[in-house]
């Protein structure tokens, strides 16, 4: 779901995407209860203004447009006149902590019903800040910290937007998420060196990606360190495997399992540790 057309990213036109396209939603399928998932979904405050009279079947409580329940109509085309303009609040989502003033401490953002840190490339924290400043009223930056190594929330700002919300996001893990990767194979051609696991030439062998069973779905891609070379799997039962024939010179390397999913509304990624494999014998 997303509101266009607006005053800021709180205001627009509702348009829900299906099918790999977007429309926008009639008032006649619309109502206060409705306003407020949809508020909620772009990570806004509670609708102000305008109320409606009609349904579009949510119950009030739902996080997401889309887990409400929808009417099967056979022409789902809203004509411009009749969709839905709506103003949602601005959210106090934006806080500064551990320094006993509201305009001074590390950066914390109010995200899918909990606060996460906040962190930033070094390059760009100096623009981080000044949007926080700007948008907590606390006046210009009078000096940047390095900040906690722990994050939650990565944002990337220019320094001109006026809140965080406005900023490019990332959510760097899944909380409890981080993949195992591994390897095994059935003819018996590996073994445990100095440095890791070693791999006779010309045996096959198998690099499995795999997470804890907390979310479904997701895909996991297999990277190749050095080399531009990557492999994508889904995640079926929470894992991947990536088959290697004839193990050659060409394998010798480190890999690692990026596992990506899209959960509550956001993207997420999480990255393993890194797996160092050396290929030996004749």
């Amino acid at each position: 779901v997303r509101l266009v057309d607006g005053a800021g990213l709180c205001s627009g036109r509702v348009e829900v995407k299906s099918n790999q396209s977007w429309a926008s939603v009639c008032e006649a399928d619309f109502d206060r209860q409705d306003a407020e998932v949809v508020c909620r979904d772009v990570g806004c405050g509670a609708p102000a203004g305008q109320t409606w009279d009609k349904e579009f079947q949510c119950k009030g409580k739902e996080s997401l447009l889309l887990d409400c329940d929808t009417s099967d109509r056979e022409n789902n085309t809203c004509l411009p006149g009749n969709a839905v303009g709506l103003t949602c609040s601005e959210p106090d989502d934006v806080r500064l902590v551990g320094r006993g003033s509201r305009c001074a401490g590390g950066v914390e953002w109010y995200d899918q019903r909990e606060w996460r840190i906040v962190g930033a490339e070094d390059w760009n924290q100096r623009n981080v800040a000044a949007v926080v400043c700007r948008q907590l009223g606390c006046g210009s930056t009078v000096s940047v910290l390095p900040g906690n190594t722990t994050v939650g929330i990565r944002v990337s700002c220019d320094g001109s937007e006026s809140s965080l919300r406005e900023c490019l996001r990332s959510y760097d893990l899944l909380p409890g998420l981080t993949p195992d990767i591994f390897l095994t194979d059935p003819m018996g051609g590996v073994f445990r060196g100095h440095q890791g696991p070693e791999m006779f030439r010309g045996y096959n062998f198998t690099i499995t990606c795999s997470t804890q069973p907390q979310y479904p779905g997701g895909s996991f891609l297999l990277t190749f360190t050095g080399s531009n070379r990557t492999q994508t799997q889904p995640a079926v039962n929470h894992s991947a495997a990536f088959l290697f024939p004839a193990a050659d010179d060409s394998h010798q390397g480190n890999y690692s399992c990026v596992y990506d999913n899209y959960v509550f509304s956001h993207n997420f990624s999480s990255e393993s540790e890194l797996l160092s494999l050396t290929i030996t014998g004749n």
